[in-house]
Protein backbone atom coordinates (compact mmCIF):
# COMPACT_ATOMS: atom_id res chain seq x y z
CA UNK A 1 0.00 0.00 0.00
CA UNK A 2 2.57 2.66 0.70
CA UNK A 3 4.38 1.92 -2.31
CA UNK A 4 1.63 2.56 -4.77
CA UNK A 5 1.03 5.42 -2.73
CA UNK A 6 4.51 6.81 -3.21
CA UNK A 7 4.27 5.62 -6.59
CA UNK A 8 0.76 7.52 -7.32
CA UNK A 9 1.52 10.76 -5.42
CA UNK A 10 5.00 10.75 -7.09
CA UNK A 11 3.31 10.33 -10.77
CA UNK A 12 1.11 12.77 -10.23
CA UNK A 13 3.26 15.59 -8.88
CA UNK A 14 5.42 14.40 -12.12
CA UNK A 15 1.97 15.55 -14.03
CA UNK A 16 1.62 18.62 -12.12
CA UNK A 17 4.98 19.61 -12.69
CA UNK A 18 6.11 18.43 -16.37
CA UNK A 19 2.64 17.52 -17.92
CA UNK A 20 4.14 16.47 -21.44
CA UNK A 21 6.68 14.09 -19.43
CA UNK A 22 3.62 12.41 -17.76
CA UNK A 23 2.07 11.87 -21.23
CA UNK A 24 4.90 10.32 -22.83
CA UNK A 25 5.21 7.79 -19.92
CA UNK A 26 2.12 6.91 -20.85
CA UNK A 27 2.90 6.29 -24.33
CA UNK A 28 0.78 9.62 -26.17
CA UNK A 29 3.33 11.96 -28.05
CA UNK A 30 3.12 15.31 -26.22
CA UNK A 31 2.06 17.80 -27.90
CA UNK A 32 4.53 21.48 -28.50
CA UNK A 33 3.80 24.74 -26.38
CA UNK A 34 1.08 26.55 -28.57
CA UNK A 35 -0.01 24.20 -30.86
CA UNK A 36 -2.70 22.65 -29.16
CA UNK A 37 -5.74 23.72 -30.95
CA UNK A 38 -8.74 25.75 -29.35
CA UNK A 39 -10.57 23.90 -26.81
CA UNK A 40 -7.77 20.92 -26.54
CA UNK A 41 -8.43 20.55 -22.62
CA UNK A 42 -6.15 17.77 -22.25
CA UNK A 43 -3.50 19.63 -19.60
CA UNK A 44 -6.59 20.83 -17.53
CA UNK A 45 -7.93 16.95 -17.40
CA UNK A 46 -3.94 15.66 -16.70
CA UNK A 47 -3.90 18.58 -14.75
CA UNK A 48 -7.08 17.29 -12.63
CA UNK A 49 -5.79 13.77 -12.19
CA UNK A 50 -2.64 14.57 -11.30
CA UNK A 51 -4.23 16.12 -8.32
CA UNK A 52 -6.32 13.33 -7.69
CA UNK A 53 -3.08 11.19 -8.06
CA UNK A 54 -1.14 12.86 -5.23
CA UNK A 55 -4.42 12.63 -3.30
CA UNK A 56 -4.92 9.52 -3.53
CA UNK A 57 -1.08 8.99 -2.72
CA UNK A 58 -1.00 10.44 0.31
CA UNK A 59 -4.67 8.77 1.25
CA UNK A 60 -2.83 5.46 0.49
CA UNK A 61 0.69 6.16 2.48
CA UNK A 62 -1.49 7.52 5.48
CA UNK A 63 -3.43 3.97 5.27
CA UNK A 64 -0.62 2.28 5.54
CA UNK A 65 1.15 3.82 8.34
CA UNK A 66 -2.11 3.34 10.43
CA UNK A 67 -2.21 -0.35 9.05
CA UNK A 68 -5.77 -0.01 8.34
CA UNK A 69 -6.90 -3.05 6.42
CA UNK A 70 -10.51 -1.81 5.98
CA UNK A 71 -8.75 0.64 3.63
CA UNK A 72 -6.88 -2.11 2.00
CA UNK A 73 -10.03 -4.57 1.58
CA UNK A 74 -12.10 -1.45 -0.30
CA UNK A 75 -9.72 -0.59 -2.67
CA UNK A 76 -9.71 -4.13 -4.07
CA UNK A 77 -12.97 -4.22 -5.77
CA UNK A 78 -12.60 -0.80 -7.07
CA UNK A 79 -9.28 -0.95 -8.36
CA UNK A 80 -10.79 -3.84 -10.25
CA UNK A 81 -13.45 -1.83 -11.66
CA UNK A 82 -11.17 0.88 -12.91
CA UNK A 83 -8.92 -1.64 -14.34
CA UNK A 84 -11.96 -3.00 -16.47
CA UNK A 85 -12.98 0.52 -17.10
CA UNK A 86 -9.74 1.65 -18.51
CA UNK A 87 -9.27 -1.68 -20.81
CA UNK A 88 -12.75 -0.83 -22.31
CA UNK A 89 -12.04 2.39 -23.41
CA UNK A 90 -8.57 0.79 -25.12
CA UNK A 91 -10.52 -2.05 -26.59
CA UNK A 92 -13.81 0.21 -27.84
CA UNK A 93 -11.19 2.98 -29.32
CA UNK A 94 -12.29 5.81 -26.88
CA UNK A 95 -8.67 5.92 -25.82
CA UNK A 96 -5.52 5.06 -27.06
CA UNK A 97 -3.45 1.78 -26.26
CA UNK A 98 -0.86 3.55 -24.45
CA UNK A 99 -3.48 4.19 -21.95
CA UNK A 100 -3.38 0.45 -21.39
CA UNK A 101 -0.70 0.29 -18.90
CA UNK A 102 -3.02 2.57 -16.37
CA UNK A 103 -5.39 -0.40 -16.57
CA UNK A 104 -2.84 -2.68 -15.74
CA UNK A 105 -1.77 -0.90 -13.26
CA UNK A 106 -4.53 -0.93 -11.17
CA UNK A 107 -5.06 -4.86 -12.00
CA UNK A 108 -1.78 -5.93 -10.94
CA UNK A 109 -2.30 -3.58 -7.91
CA UNK A 110 -5.79 -4.76 -6.70
CA UNK A 111 -4.52 -8.81 -7.74
CA UNK A 112 -1.50 -7.67 -5.32
CA UNK A 113 -3.47 -6.76 -2.54
CA UNK A 114 -6.09 -8.97 -2.11
CA UNK A 115 -3.56 -11.60 -2.52
CA UNK A 116 -1.29 -9.73 0.39
CA UNK A 117 -4.88 -9.12 2.25
CA UNK A 118 -5.78 -12.93 2.53
CA UNK A 119 -2.17 -14.55 2.76
CA UNK A 120 -1.76 -11.96 6.28
CA UNK A 121 -5.74 -13.78 7.13
CA UNK A 122 -5.00 -16.83 6.93
CA UNK A 123 -1.38 -16.47 8.57
CA UNK A 124 -3.54 -14.95 11.75
CA UNK A 125 -6.32 -17.54 11.49
CA UNK A 126 -3.36 -19.87 12.33
CA UNK A 127 -3.03 -18.30 15.33
CA UNK A 128 0.46 -16.83 14.94
CA UNK A 129 2.50 -15.28 17.83
CA UNK A 130 2.13 -15.63 21.80
CA UNK A 131 -0.98 -13.86 22.17
CA UNK A 132 -2.63 -15.61 19.71
CA UNK A 133 -4.02 -12.69 17.68
CA UNK A 134 -2.08 -12.84 14.98
CA UNK A 135 0.30 -10.20 12.88
CA UNK A 136 -1.25 -6.82 14.38
CA UNK A 137 -0.92 -8.30 17.87
CA UNK A 138 3.10 -8.93 17.71
CA UNK A 139 3.73 -5.68 15.92
CA UNK A 140 1.80 -3.87 18.90
CA UNK A 141 -0.64 -2.34 15.95
CA UNK A 142 -4.42 -1.83 17.09
CA UNK A 143 -6.85 -3.30 15.29
CA UNK A 144 -9.31 -1.21 13.53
Amino acid sequence: MAVFGLLAAALGVVGLVAPDAQLALMGFPPVPSGARADGDHTLMFLTASSMAAVNMGVYYVLAALADWRAFFRWTVPFRLVTFTVFTLAVVTGRAPAGFLGVGIWEGIGALATAIALRRESRRGARGHGESGRGASARRNVPSV
